[in-house]
């Protein structure tokens, strides 16, 4: 049986004021992303390019559900969750293009 990844995800910008939530089947592309501005929305916008928080899901129907929760969510309770693993809003792919 093929296990499969997807990614639940809140990247922000260098002054932590700005985040952004996303889903995604494969969080290094996806990161490198919003890095290289590949897409010209939101993220390359307001220059929401650190990662400071993820979760792993096998089915794509938690994901998105997860998803979901955390953008209905107030700003409050995605700091929260983002201090409660990243206390110091360190990038996490920090090492994964080197």
């Amino acid at each position: 049986m093929k296990l499969h990844e997807y990614y639940v995800y809140i990247v922000t910008n260098h002054s932590n004021n700005v985040l952004y939530t996303g889903m995604t089947n494969d969080l290094k592309e996806r990161v490198l992303q919003h890095k290289e501005k590949v897409n010209q929305g939101f993220t390359a916008q307001y220059q929401c390019n650190k990662l400071v928080y993820f979760e792993e899901f096998q089915w794509v129907q938690d994901a998105i559900a997860r998803e979901k929760q955390i953008k209905a969510g107030s700003r409050k309770k995605k700091i929260e969750l983002i201090i409660s693993i990243n206390p110091d809003w360190k990038d996490l792919s920090d090492g994964w293009y080197d």
